[in-house]
């Protein structure tokens, strides 16, 4: 896939970015009410037969709650739009696709770090086949994980816009296992809809 990026002057990428969002078919308001009231419903839910509730009596890691809204927000868009988004089903699929058209699927990627977002290995292999595009929209979802059983932690930080597969950095130790996004791209590429303001 071709970056709309490319053959664009870097002080006009910002515009770029714009546009983008300005094209999708999902409106910024709408990603933030999901984001958070998905937050919300993890917090709302109980589990097992004595109805265990998270926050109360269980403490998850944070993969674990990022594991929760990887799977919830997409099925809520898929639920307030039947036969427009569907949640990933094959092995090819962005984590939300846009059923009408492809190119407007989206990445997920949430972290319990402050302002960034990670991938795995993989998404720094150029040249590896197979799997979902590492190019395309993507949706990051930045929260803070639990430190005392008492206070709840909150979502900090959504941010939503278009990371091209050659934006992502492997670490450089051979068993490293993550990838990265460098800040100044990370800061021009990925649009911040809430909390509205940089911190």
């Amino acid at each position: 896939m071709k970056s709309p990026y490319d053959g664009i002057p870097l002080e006009n990428w910002p515009l770029v970015t714009r546009e983008l969002l300005e094209q999708h078919p999902l409106p910024a308001s709408e990603i933030v009410d999901v984001v958070l009231s998905t937050w919300d419903s993890i917090f709302a839910s109980t589990m097992g037969s004595k109805g265990f509730r998270i926050g109360v009596d269980i403490f998850p890691k944070p993969q674990i709650m990022g594991f929760f809204l990887h799977e919830l927000i997409p099925l809520e868009f898929a639920t307030r739009y039947p036969d427009v988004w569907r949640a990933e089903f094959s092995k090819g699929d962005k984590d939300l696709v846009y059923v009408p058209d492809e190119f407007y699927s989206i990445e997920l990627k949430t972290s319990s770090s402050s302002r960034h977002i990670f991938g795995n290995r993989s998404y720094a292999q150029q040249g590896a086949k197979g799997g979902k595009a590492k190019s395309g929209y993507y949706l990051a979802v930045n929260f803070q994980k639990f430190v005392e059983k008492n206070i709840r932690p909150a979502v900090k930080l959504i941010r939503f816009g278009w990371i091209d597969a050659t934006d992502w950095i492997g670490q450089k130790a051979p068993t490293g296992q993550q990838s990265r996004i460098p800040p100044p791209i990370e800061r021009i590429k990925l649009i911040e809809l809430y909390p509205g303001s940089s911190e």
